[in-house]
């Protein structure tokens, strides 16, 4: 089989944990691995791993790596075939590779892949998770990704960066905490600041939902976010779980318990102002900033979003 590996080195992870994985890849020459220490590398270093066309694309890096990788294997389309991608925990969050099942130690699990892949076992891993498109209509773009969140989930990632150094915080320990202090805050009725409601008109496979303010709007192809949250409960079978929390909705802070674990209380319905679906095709105009697995796009005004899931790729589990 042919193997490529993308080596973020920037992504967060200790040096000892960089160097556990070059000794892993010692002891298996077949494997064909580029380092990177700078973003300004990363396109390079992807184009090299495409010429070598892999029938598995592994990627030691975080959920910024991820969404770079799959973007650009699906628009760009320098691969002859569309390889499978295996993500590994080297990053600070690791969202997206936590919920596809990577191991926690990634020497360890990238040693066991590697066997597997050896020994013609690659089945066993697969993981079948929708990726989001996300196109925008009025300044022309495109990102592919796991998790989309507009407005409030924008604001809390600049937050994050701002309250915690550059490192293992900004990852999932400093989103938690930034989380769990918006809760306390959307739990006595704040709407200031990160909370502070944003305007948009949402249609859910082409039914207007609604058209008014949002404390929420958020929509993952994704399992299980960090901290195992879950804040989906639509029962549908579209790949796009979508929430959207409407602001001046009944009894936010006795809901949001049940809201993170995808079990909501009785009173959390759409004319309460709480949505939830797993749709086809969500569509938002709003000139809020959002963010698709952490690359930031900026407020733009009266922007439209389009986002529906892709399962053209196939994720291994590392």
């Amino acid at each position: 089989m042919r193997i490529g590996l993308l080596n973020n080195l920037r992504a967060g992870r200790s040096g000892r944990q960089v160097s556990r994985i070059l000794e892993v890849l010692d002891d298996y020459p077949e494997v064909h691995h580029v380092e990177t220490d700078s973003v300004r590398c990363v396109p390079e270093a992807f184009a090299s791993l495409a010429s070598q066309n892999p029938e598995l694309l592994i990627l030691n890096g975080g959920d910024g790596t991820l969404q770079y990788a799959v973007t650009r294997i699906l628009c760009q389309r320098e691969f002859q075939d569309l390889p499978m991608v295996a993500p590994m925990r080297g990053g600070r969050t690791n969202m997206s590779a936590v919920d596809l099942g990577a191991h926690a130690d990634p020497a360890a699990g990238l040693r066991a892949l590697l066997e597997d892949a050896r020994n013609g076992q690659l089945s066993r891993r697969i993981a079948h998770r929708p990726l989001l498109r996300v196109e925008t209509l009025r300044h022309p773009g495109l990102n592919y990704g796991f998790f989309f969140g507009a407005g409030m989930i924008h604001r809390a990632i600049a937050l994050t960066h701002e309250l915690f150094p550059p490192g293992r915080s900004q990852g999932a320990f400093g989103a938690g905490l930034v989380t769990a202090g918006l809760i306390a805050r959307a739990c006595v009725n704040r709407r200031d600041g990160v909370l502070t409601p944003d305007k948009a008109q949402i249609a859910l496979d082409g039914e207007l939902v609604d058209s008014g303010e949002f404390s929420l709007i958020i929509a993952s192809g994704l399992r299980r976010l960090f901290w195992r949250m879950n804040p989906f409960w639509g029962d549908q079978k579209g790949p796009v779980r979508f929430t959207a929390i409407a602001s001046g909705s009944r009894r936010t802070g006795i809901a949001s318990l049940g809201i993170l674990r995808g079990k909501p209380r009785g009173f959390v319905t759409p004319d309460a102002g709480y949505t939830s679906r797993n749709v086809d095709r969500a569509e938002l105009r709003t000139s809020c900033g959002f963010t698709v697995d952490g690359e930031v796009i900026e407020p733009r005004d009266d922007e439209v979003v389009r986002i529906s899931g892709d399962e053209r790729i196939t994720f291994i589990r590392a």
